[in-house]
Parts: structure tokens; C-alpha cells; sequence
């Protein structure tokens, strides 16, 4: 699926719940939202993203090319996420968007959060992610809301995706 960019106006749409009764006829388009992630090495895709104004994402870290000490976790889909806690101690750290291709960002997030959420077969979750994890999917959450990483940002605290790269060369 082709990824919107910043500047296509559905990018700061904020996205539909999804009823449950439906689900089941959507699992095609979630397969295909984790392939365009995967094949374009994202961590994390949001439906909003393809086009599809949907309250939905994926999460699904590892390290590659984009986020080499990214850590491993299954794709995760998510479905109709809402926020229940998120700790009071937050990090800054770099974020890049597959729609916003080139750039990065620091952006502060919280550490810790707790989150509930809906499966593909309707069942709802609860559990508590940390770290870059916690990041991914407030990230993703954003997305569902019409908001992108750099609205979170200093504009002191952007850079290239190459300057990215050689800052992170140096600091391992």
C-alpha cells in the first residue's frame, strides 16, 4: 500500500472506532498495513497512514535498519486504543515517521504506560508497556488522533535521517 506523506490532509484526520462486528472483514487490509510496515522497515504503522481513516495500528519492534537496538516483539495489532495511564517521568529520544521520510526527531514520551485495547477477534487487552516500546505506540496513537511526531517536537531538536544515522554511529 502506498504510505500518504506529510502535507495529505487525511494525515491529521482523527480516525473512526472500529465496531466489533466488523473486525473480521478488515483482517485482509491488516495484513496487508503489516507488510507495507515490515517492507518499508517501520516499527510501527498506523491505519491513517495507507489512507484508512480507522482507529487501528500495528506495533511490531525490531531492530533493522531504521531502529538497529530496537527491541524484538512480535507484531501486535491494536484496535481501538485508548490510553489508561502513563507515567509522570518521560524521555527524549529520536523518532521518524514512514510518512514523513528524512527526518527525525527528538521527542519527549512517557516511559511507562498502561493501555487498552481490542483484538482482531474482539477480545479487549489490558497491559502496560516501557520504553521504546511505550514510544511506538504513543507514536501510533497520534497518528489515530491527526498527530505527528514533529507537533511534539523542539525544532531545535530535528535532523536528517543521514545526520541521524552518523549520531548514532558515534554514540555506540
Amino acid at each position: 500500500m502506498d504510505i500518504i506523506q506529510l502535507g495529505n490532509p487525511q494525515l491529521r484526520d482523527i480516525a473512526q472506532p472500529l465496531s466489533p462486528d466488523i473486525l473480521k472483514s478488515h483482517r485482509a487490509f491488516f495484513q496487508d498495513l503489516q507488510e507495507t510496515m515490515a517492507f518499508h522497515n517501520g516499527v510501527g504503522i498506523a491505519a491513517p497512514q495507507v489512507g484508512k481513516s480507522v482507529r487501528a495500528f500495528i506495533v511490531a519492534s525490531k531492530p533493522n535498519s531504521r531502529y538497529p537496538d530496537a527491541p524484538k516483539m512480535e507484531p501486535t495489532l491494536v484496535i481501538n486504543p485508548e490510553l489508561v495511564w502513563h507515567s509522570e517521568e518521560t524521555a527524549l529520544d529520536w523518532e521518524g515517521c514512514l510518512s514523513i521520510p528524512g527526518i527525525r526527531a527528538k521527542v519527549p514520551r512517557s516511559v511507562s504506560i498502561a493501555v487498552r485495547y481490542m483484538t482482531l477477534e474482539g477480545e479487549y487487552v489490558e497491559c502496560r508497556f516501557d520504553g521504546f516500546i511505550a514510544r511506538i505506540f504513543q507514536h501510533e496513537l497520534d497518528h489515530l488522533n491527526g498527530v505527528v511526531f514533529l507537533d511534539r517536537a523542539d525544532s531545535r531538536n530535528f535532523a536528517t535521517e543521514a545526520e541521524y544515522l552518523k549520531q548514532l554511529s558515534a554514540n555506540r
